[in-house]
């Protein structure tokens, strides 16, 4: 089993197995799905989503679980941590990418499950952003590298994901500092066209860009960018994506991404929005291109 398969197994195990040890505790207890879920305050539907393992119980969900079965201590700690480590999936950038070309397809896939999606991003423009040439030149500096012949494929999959930004029935926001607007994977008129582009997608009903300059005074420091995926209720659970250099963090804890909304909204204080942003980007474009003259 390669690296990529032996990762969602192991995600796929411990979800698993939290699942069928809750069901086997209410079994035991003698208490049906109905009246175990009035005594922990769920409705009897999710009881039966999270025993078959489609969705993944919070934590005090699980001890008002192991409450109500009487679950002796040492199965309430197992419980505990079978339940932190299903909310936490990892999957490495090497292993992904020796199943397929790229991995456009399947961030599209993740995205289409979304209702609002929250991207924050310090050092880099977002993909769903980008232009075609300024892909493809992020694309080129990839570590492992894609080949000259999967480039098109790629970059090609990633304007097909920003076909999304134009389906009104749903959000778009982001927030991107000052630092990660300057960024210039190429030359100047890459990056000035890359600014033409954040601005324009600026205006879309559906879409809100925030910008943080670099002056502005810091509410919150994040180490790192992250994405929110929000979800209603019907359609399933929010979760948080953190990219690193050798991995993706899927984050499914509702403290966890309850500490990523926080953080959105202290950055979102520090940003500037609507026509502010766009003399904003208007003003960084006259910047550069003084610079480079």
């Amino acid at each position: 089993m390669d690296d990529l398969a032996a990762e969602a197994g192991r995600h796929r195990t411990r979800r698993q197995r939290l699942a069928t040890e809750l069901r086997r505790l209410r079994d035991l207890a003698g208490i049906s799905g109905r009246d175990l879920a009035r005594r922990i305050g769920i409705s009897q539907s999710k009881v039966s989503r999270i025993e078959s393992g489609s969705v993944i119980p919070s934590l005090p969900e699980v001890t008002a679980w192991s409450e109500a079965v009487e679950a002796p201590a040492q199965t309430r700690e197992l419980l505990t941590d079978l339940t932190e480590a299903a909310f936490t999936e990892m999957h490495t950038w090497r292993a992904a990418l020796q199943q397929q070309t790229h991995l456009q397809d399947d961030i599209r896939d993740q995205e289409d499950q979304a209702q609002l999606l929250r991207v924050f991003q310090p050092a880099i423009v977002p993909g769903l952003l980008q232009t075609a040439e300024y892909a493809r030149r992020v694309f080129s500096l990839f570590d492992p590298p894609y080949s000259e012949g999967d480039l098109p494929m790629v970059v090609a999959a990633r304007l097909q994901r920003q076909l999304a930004l134009y389906d009104e029935s749903r959000k778009f926001e982001f927030i991107l500092t000052e630092a990660a607007l300057r960024v210039r994977p190429g030359p100047v008129r890459l990056l000035l066209a890359q600014l033409d582009r954040v601005a324009t997608l600026s205006t879309l009903e559906n879409v809100r860009v925030g910008v943080i300059p670099q002056d502005a005074e810091s509410a919150v420091c994040p180490p790192h960018g992250f994405t929110l995926y929000e979800s209603d209720s019907s359609t399933g659970d929010s979760f948080v994506e953190v990219e690193v250099t050798h991995m993706r963090l899927i984050v499914r804890g509702a403290e966890d991404v309850a500490t990523y909304r926080r953080q959105w909204s202290l950055l979102g204080e520090m940003a500037l929005y609507g026509d502010a942003a766009r003399e904003f980007l208007a003003r960084l474009g006259a910047d550069i291109r003084a610079m480079a003259r």
